[in-house]
């Protein structure tokens, strides 16, 4: 896609330019301030020792100014590289280059409904494939959309905001290079939502009157000797200087634990007020992201600011750690006094409202992700909603493989259930969690890999990899009937749709037959919808007794010049051609 190399060129000569006056400011910080202490130096000699101090003052005016015009600069560096970098990956990951986005390892989930069973996490996952969050929350919130079905209001509300962000790539991307620059963690998160919910240790009253008494009286005969040249005002200030050093060690304690292991995520929350500005100055139109915009206006003033404000104070009360601004500071102002009691006014105003805001991020990192899943296959449809419990596809196909490989298929659900029979290799377990992925992605408000789609969202119960449970003393046949248990349990309260996959390996073929065939009869009695596979021929003639519930399709594979041909497209009817003899006798194995 020409969109993400243009850019990625775009970005790329972008962060040369910036670089160039980086440099630059540097030089000119580094040239005054040398200028200035020079100045400072000969004032005390020279008969122009007014110009020069004054000068001096200038320079050290300039300097805080480059200091200012440096971190800009620095900051827009930083998206530049960040921007660079999110159209490389994502230009890498359309040709197959590459995969570079998070497996979502830590949500594997081995007893979920389908989650395992269907790939949906871990290495070449769907969650990998889709997720382009880079906060804790945003992976978090896709996650869960990932593992939940939602109602059907929900579905079209996040369809309607995908469709508006997959249309708004730009705004997108800088979203996503916010968050590229500083990725946050789960601890950092955690530690953000655990001081936002502790109860705040107040200062004591006498300390809160001392830190404006005891700075005035350090500081007032300190400027008489200045003004009035007094050296008997100087000792008083000597004197009271270390006492102020003394009142900050009264409460260390309690700065320390008030503030916990947090003191350190002021840059993280500076990041979080770029993202929450980012879509509160947005102009959206879905009810969805309107609805999440007007989450982040309350008491007054936006939450961007708000956070910038809480940013400022912990990177404040982080100096305590720094022994010269420590002493400095406090012994002329009782700075981190004056810090800790903005802090703790700040929580009692505004912490109730820390994990929302950090919830809006989450969905809207999470359905930008959505979005751009769209915006990179425009082919794929959203799926009409109904609940007369119809499914209906057209050119079906699995939403991971390159689109040049994919085949697709017409699969409609009426009868309800399929009965799937094909030789190994065919493209049996691809079809089914091809139907799984696309019923997955229906049911949080994604488009579908398919041509046209008709779907009635239902909870989705899979069977199809398994493995023996050794840390639970269970085998992988005992694992299976307890997921098996678990599907007609779930059946008793709801109709679902259906996976399996070659249930019952573990038996004899006669238990395993008709062992199956009870497992369908029963699922066709709770209403289920959905798809078996099996090998077992004779599984399929239980359709001549249920041929308004039950339907044989299959896959077909032919031997083509000696060679075994396999076109992955769905048929009506039981499959007649077999390759395992034929794959073992060309290997020589029979």
């Amino acid at each position: 896609m020409d969109f993400y190399s243009n850019r990625y060129n775009h970005f790329t000569n972008r962060v040369q330019e910036i670089k160039v006056k980086y440099n630059i400011v540097s030089l000119l910080r580094l040239a005054i301030i040398v200028i200035s202490f020079i100045c400072i130096y000969y004032a005390v000699t020279s008969v122009y020792n007014a110009v020069l101090l004054c000068a001096a003052g200038i320079g050290m005016v300039l300097f805080i100014y480059l200091i200012r015009l440096h971190t800009g600069i620095k900051l827009k560096r930083d998206t530049a590289e960040a921007l660079a970098a999110i159209n490389k990956n994502e230009d890498d990951y359309l040709n197959s280059k590459a995969l570079p986005f998070n497996r979502g390892i830590d949500f594997i989930d081995y007893k979920h409904p389908y989650s395992y069973d269907l790939d949906i996490f871990g290495n070449k996952s769907l969650y990998q494939h889709i997720n382009r969050t880079y906060t804790f929350k945003g992976g978090k919130t896709l996650a869960n959309l990932l593992l939940t079905i939602l109602p059907q209001h929900k579905i079209l509300q996040n369809q309607e905001a995908v469709k508006e962000l997959a249309g708004i790539p730009e705004w997108r991307q800088y979203v996503m290079a916010l968050g590229y620059q500083n990725p946050d963690s789960e601890q950092i998160y955690k530690s953000l939502i655990n001081w936002s919910t502790a109860k705040p240790r107040r200062l004591p009253a006498w300390l809160n009157v001392m830190s404006f008494i005891m700075p005035v009286m350090v500081l007032g005969p300190l400027f008489g000797y200045i003004i009035y040249g007094n050296q008997q005002l100087l000792p008083i200030s000597g004197y009271l200087f270390p006492v102020n050093i003394m009142l900050l060690s009264l409460i260390t304690k309690l700065i320390n634990k008030e503030t916990g292991k947090s003191t350190e995520i002021h840059s993280t929350l500076e990041n979080y007020s770029r993202i929450l500005h980012e879509i509160e100055i947005a102009d959206f139109n879905s009810e969805k992201l309107k609805a999440l915009q007007q989450k982040l206006s309350n008491k007054g003033s936006n939450a961007s600011s708000r956070i910038k404000k809480l940013s400022e104070l912990f990177s404040r009360i982080d100096t305590i750690n720094n022994l010269f601004v420590m002493v400095v500071f406090n012994g002329f102002f009782l700075f981190h006094v004056h810090v800790m009691r903005a802090l703790i006014k700040w929580k009692e105003q505004n912490s109730d409202e820390i994990k929302t805001w950090m919830e809006v991020i989450g969905e809207t990192e999470a359905l930008s992700s959505i979005g751009n899943l769209y915006y990179n296959n425009p082919d794929f449809t959203f799926p009409v909603l109904n609940n007369n419990y119809n499914i209906k596809l057209e050119n079906l196909g699995h939403p991971l493989i390159n689109k040049n490989k994919r085949v697709g298929n017409n699969v409609n659900f009426n009868p309800q259930f399929i009965i799937l029979t094909g030789s190994n290799m065919s493209g049996k377990s691809t079809f089914l969690r091809s139907l799984g992925i696309n019923m997955v992605l229906a049911g949080m408000g994604a488009p579908v890999c398919a041509e046209n789609a008709l779907i009635h969202p239902l909870p989705i119960l899979v069977s199809m990899r398994l493995s023996d449970s050794l840390s639970d003393s269970e085998s992988y046949f005992f694992a299976e009937i307890k997921r098996l248990k678990l599907i007609m349990d779930a059946l008793e309260n709801q109709r679902a749709f259906i996976l399996l996959d070659e249930i019952l390996r573990g038996t004899n073929s006669d238990d395993k037959q008709s062992g199956t065939i009870a497992v369908i009869k029963k699922m066709l009695y709770r209403q289920a919808i959905g798809a078996i596979a099996t090998h077992d021929i004779e599984v399929c003639n239980i359709t001549k007794d249920y041929p308004e519930f039950l339907s044989n399709q299959c896959f077909e594979v032919q031997i083509v010049n000696n060679e075994l041909y396999f076109d992955y497209t769905l048929r009506n009817g039981i499959c007649k051609n077999k390759s395992a003899t034929f794959i073992m006798d060309k290997m020589g194995v029979i």
